[in-house]
């Protein structure tokens, strides 16, 4: 078993939902990049997802686009990225994927990349815009390295790519909330919960829903019906808003405020 799933598992035996969050690496440098990523994990978080800089995110908002060419403009790329997991590994077991496109890995190289994330420590990644029915080639490099890979399952899935996605992710299930780029929303999509059984009644794999969650309201109403929320660009915002100050004091709260709203679901 993955420690990604396993760490499902650990939750589920607490009564209690996993926190994903995401953070963009070398956000807002290097150093404090670093700083964030541990306080996260400080906070409590179950599952960390860790942003791979790219200049043409194309399924991210605004305040993800912002953070990437912060990253950018820092220097991290993937050779930096992968010292930055090594180093948080000094300190930290917290399961941890990286959430890339697809263009990255193919620059780098398929094999390159599954060695060098095994190597510093990564446990699988999320690749965007590659579909499961176009992924053969990099599963067939995954697998081996020991790297989950989570596919994305959106509003409009039909029941065959539902179960495709069952058959081919590692990990857990990506549950896109809404359609749309990525961003903090006001209120959680209508028919959410009905998505979020419809995944279930296909599956056994672990579903988490990301896209728009930003508050512990939204994570714990998110964590009575699915295993997991994750909280992304309002964790980002939270990183902008304090790069000049009391950065990791004010991710560790900010992150511990969500991981005590998935304690003690009603259901799931």
């Amino acid at each position: 078993m993955s420690r990604i799933a396993a760490q499902f598992d650990a939750c589920r035996a607490r009564d209690e939902g996993a926190l994903v969050t995401y953070l963009m690496a070398g956000d807002p440098d290097a150093d404090r990049g670093l700083a964030a990523l541990r306080a996260v994990a400080a906070g409590g978080a179950d599952i960390i997802e860790l942003g791979v800089p790219f200049s043409d995110p194309m399924a991210d908002g605004r305040v993800i686009e912002q953070a990437a060419a912060r990253a950018l403009a820092g220097g991290m790329h993937l050779p930096e990225l992968f010292a930055l997991v090594r180093a948080f590994r000094q300190e930290y077991d917290t399961p941890l994927l990286l959430m890339t496109y697809w263009n990255p890995i193919l620059q780098y190289g398929i094999a390159r990349v599954c060695a060098e994330a095994t190597a510093a420590g990564v446990d699988g990644l999320l690749i965007s815009d590659l579909p499961p029915e176009e992924a053969g080639e990099w599963l067939a490099a995954a697998r081996p390295a020991g790297l989950d890979t989570i596919f994305l399952l959106a509003p409009t899935s039909p029941e065959s790519r539902i179960r495709l996605v069952a058959r081919a992710g590692g990990g857990f299930i990506y549950c896109v909330s809404r359609l749309g780029v990525t961003g903090a929303q006001q209120e959680l999509p209508p028919d959410l919960f009905s998505l979020i059984a419809r995944i279930k009644s296909f599956t056994d794999k672990p579903v988490a829903v990301g896209f728009g969650l930003s508050t512990p309201a939204q994570v714990a109403e998110v964590c009575a019906h699915a295993d997991g929320a994750i909280v992304g660009s309002a964790l980002v915002t939270v990183i902008a808003e304090h790069a000049e100050g009391d950065l990791a004091g004010a991710v560790t709260a900010f992150v511990r405020e969500l991981k005590d709203a998935t304690r003690g679901r009603e259901s799931a």
